[in-house]
């Protein structure tokens, strides 16, 4: 769905002034509606008053038969259409008022959705609500303002909660037929197995179906139950403790053993559902070739985009993964997207080139460079009026080199880079699998240890592996499996970077949805339909569905969202997309919980190359919320000067951030959380020689750093100054590091650094300088080879962010820069 939205802005190339903006989306709704205090009071007095009648109704005709009831009422708010809902104001954690669940839902007859809050209210404390209405009519605040005004003023409607109000889902929910439905019940810490026990009870009791096991998130506990619409709104009557009801996704196996007719009549249904815009965007697909006569993928990849570094091979596809990997970066997982029923906007386009004949036949290793090269030179002569993401999941176990770059990766950096053209490429490549079955029964020990395979240790390469959510294992074959990871963590297929050396970037940088392995009760490991993803089958005169997993999957979905990214900003570099998509990740409590042993930095090194940077957003990606502020620059700068015959450190940035300060001191020590990404490409250096030393191996380095609260900006110069001069040291005087969650020692490695800095709002107010600054590279250390006065670019992005909902900390500085002017972005599907 299209939300009002302003784009991000690059202007201006003054570095030591102002950095550009990227302003959030516009808060819906916003200023809050006035309404004529006494009648706005009394109508919904007269509703809270129906809504208790109705609830002591319901709970005294609940008695009589002897069924289940509640301890307390569920009553949901509604906004007008179109206007904010002050959502947070209704919880009361003292009183045991909750919030239980937030979302838009679409009113007939209106153009705009309005918001919907579902809040329950234990026994004796009905007329809280009735009180802040009451206090609004009759109490002034100093300003004169009615009491609780911005809350009571944003609610439109009250009424007792039914199913509906629980039901976030956008499919209908479940009518006289039974289905397999999500019950997200609310849990305090450490008592989820006693809630989960006390609404199992209940389901026993009221004769509904429950799946075995419950899926853990903070705050909530996920069971799955087979109910009628009767049944639901059942235990909507008897349970305390009901938050959300979801329909329970159907598995790829659903969509993977329809009859292939079946199966074509589904790829019509979301033919018709299809909006395609030509943008100028592509995802050029480097694998065993793509049959675009499937019907899905003949609309995105036209003949004259397939290509082949062989003209022996041919450009189709008989090995059937590239298809898979095509499917996949177009629509993204087609499970959801054939079962969704929405209209679905496909803004790029796809590109195909032939590197891989097949099975059994693979090419001579060192070959591989060259033929990336020649795969992604065919797609460029052919649409050089394109902007691409080149997506690549080929990959090599039989040369691994701990990190060290090898003459496949070297090339694939060489390309991102521009080094011989000028041009500049984002390249996502896969981590690369764990792939043995065997394996798969040490989870995730045996994953930890499974080292990133070749090319995916490139610097400037965008290199991905594999999370999974896909838990819920239906096929009735696989009955007594259970899944390998649980939901949120590292998919059972991927690949790390932990035994690496240090010195090396930790990869991968990013996780996307791989898929999930399942195993019987003797540890026995299989990758099951289940557990996949769903894509377009290369042979569709015998299937028109495929099933797709590993990091494979996850690549395409990363080129896929990189690409969504591009076409939202169109101006925006391939460094500037890389560090968006790593900017946006954040690692999920699952990973936070197996893989994070405590605060210290060299923990956060291991989560680091692990998890990466964990799974980004789309939705991040492209906009935030009004107490969030993100800036973005794209600039570029000259690393090294030759001066008196020695070559020297020259150009340094300083960016100026403009904080809101007096807002930011209001708050005090309010928590406020601050991220920094920097993103550039390196060029490798030229032959093997010295490829053992990272310095040597990088053109150049750069290097990010925040002032402290009492660092003037001249203080600040003096201090990267020593910084620069000293061999890829970073600052040791007062840098505050202690505040950075990662830390210089292990984000400061490869061609793209993000970290994350925790303080108070006072705090990071007098905080208000960046500085990108260069450190020692074999552009400096090999001036023989002429490259000592070549430029580079680089892409800087901060993002600040307060908890505090009510505060505006992005109409200020919008305000200043003079950014006033929305545009729609959709996004209909954030990653």
């Amino acid at each position: 769905m299209a939300e009002p939205g302003y784009r991000h802005i690059f202007v201006g190339d003054d570095h030591s002034a102002r950095m550009d903006y990227t302003t959030p989306r516009k808060s819906r709704g916003s200023p809050i509606p006035r309404h004529d205090v006494p009648e706005h009071a009394g109508r919904l007095r007269r509703r809270l008053d129906e809504a208790w009648r109705q609830a002591v109704t319901g709970a005294e005709e609940r008695r009589a038969v002897a069924l289940p009831t509640r301890s307390g009422t569920y009553l949901e708010f509604r906004s007008a259409p179109g206007e904010e809902l002050v959502s947070k104001s209704l919880e009361s954690r003292p009183a045991g008022i909750r919030l239980l669940s937030v979302v838009e839902r679409e009113i007939d007859g209106e153009e705009e959705p309005a918001t919907f809050a579902t809040v329950f209210v234990p026994h004796g404390k009905e007329g809280h609500f009735l009180r802040k209405v009451q206090a609004y009519q009759t109490d002034r605040t100093p300003k004169g303002e009615p009491k609780n005004r911005r809350l009571v003023d944003s609610i439109a409607d009250i009424r007792l909660a039914m199913v509906g109000s629980f039901w976030t889902d956008s499919v209908p929910s479940p009518s006289a037929e039974a289905a397999w439905c999500e019950a997200w019940i609310r849990t305090e810490v450490d008592a989820e197995a006693q809630a989960e026990q006390q609404f199992r009870g209940l389901l026993g009791e009221l004769g509904i179906e429950a799946a075995e096991g419950a899926l853990l998130f903070p705050e909530r506990t996920v069971i799955q139950i087979r109910a009628t619409g009767q049944q639901l709104a059942e235990i909507v009557s008897a349970s305390d403790d009901l938050a959300e009801l979801r329909l329970a996704k159907d598995t790829a196996t659903f969509w993977l053993e329809l009859p292939n007719e079946d199966q074509a009549t589904a790829v019509e249904d979301l033919l018709s559902r299809l909006d395609l815009s030509n943008t100028g965007i592509a995802v050029c697909v480097l694998d065993t070739g793509v049959n675009n006569g499937h019907p899905l993928l003949r609309l995105v990849l036209s003949t004259t985009d397939c290509h082949t570094v062989r003209t022996e091979w041919g450009t189709h596809d008989q090995d059937g993964h590239g298809t898979l990997m095509a499917g996949v970066a177009a629509f993204g997982d087609l499970q959801e997207v054939l079962a969704s029923g929405h209209r679905v906007r496909i803004t790029h386009v796809l590109e195909s080139a032939k590197i891989l004949r097949g099975p059994g036949d693979e090419n001579p290793h060192e070959l591989y460079g060259y033929l990336t090269a020649q795969g992604i030179s065919r797609a460029e002569i052919q649409a050089p009026e394109r902007t691409r993401i080149i997506c690549m999941a080929v990959s090599s176990t039989d040369d691994r080199d701990g990190g060290r770059p090898s003459s496949w990766s070297g090339e694939v950096d060489a390309l991102a880079s521009g080094a011989l053209d000028d041009t500049r490429r984002l390249i996502t490549v896969a981590a690369g699998n764990t792939s043995d079955p065997t394996e798969w029964r040490d989870y995730p020990d045996r994953t930890r240890t499974n080292e990133v395979h070749d090319p995916g240790q490139a610097w400037n390469a965008l290199t991905v592996g594999a999370w999974t959510q896909k838990t819920n294992i239906q096929d009735p074959d696989l009955d007594g499996y259970q899944p390998v990871a649980p939901s949120g963590s590292i998919s059972p297929f991927t690949s790390t970077s932990e035994l690496w050396d240090t010195k090396w970037p930790p990869k991968p940088e990013i996780l996307m949805e791989g898929g999930n392995a399942a195993k019987n009760e003797a540890g026995d490991c299989e990758a099951v339909w289940d557990l996949s993803l769903v894509s377009t089958h290369h042979r569709p005169a015998v299937h028109h569905f495929g099933a797709h997993s590993m990091t494979s999957a996850a690549t395409a979905l990363a080129a896929r969202m990189a690409a969504r990214l591009q076409v939202a900003y169109p101006e925006a570099w391939p460094e500037t997309i890389r560090a968006l998509m790593v900017h946006s990740a954040e690692w999920t409590p699952a990973m936070l919980s197996a893989f994070l042993q405590d605060s210290s930095k060299s923990s956060y090194e291991t989560l680091l190359r692990i998890c990466g940077y964990g799974v980004p957003s789309l939705e991040r990606a492209i906009r935030c919320a009004r107490n969030s502020l993100t800036l973005i620059a794209q600039r570029e700068i000259q690393p090294y000067d030759r001066h008196d015959g020695s070559y020297k450190t020259l150009d340094m940035h300083v960016h100026e951030l403009p904080w809101p300060r007096d807002i930011l001191l209001g708050l005090g020590d309010a928590d406020v959380t601050l991220r920094v990404t920097l993103s550039y490409f390196i060029e490798p250096g030229p032959g093997q020689i010295g490829w053992r030393d990272r310095y040597r191996y990088a053109s150049h380095g750069l290097r990010f750093e925040l002032n402290t609260a009492e660092e003037t900006r001249d203080e600040l110069i003096v201090r990267l100054n020593h910084a620069a001069r000293e061999e890829g040291q970073t600052p040791d005087t007062t840098a505050d590091s202690g505040r950075w969650t990662i830390g210089s020692n292990a984000r400061d490695r490869g061609s793209i650094h993000s970290d994350i800095w925790r303080g108070t709002a006072a705090s990071i107010a007098r905080t208000n300088l960046i500085g990108v600054y260069p450190v020692v590279g074999w552009w400096r250390e090999r001036p023989h080879l002429d490259r000592w006065g070549r430029k580079t670019r680089y892409s800087l992005i901060v993002s600040l962010h307060t908890e505090e909902r009510d505060v505006d900390i992005y109409t200020p500085v919008a305000t200043e820069i003079g950014i006033v002017t929305p545009v729609e972005i959709e996004v209909d599907d954030a990653e």
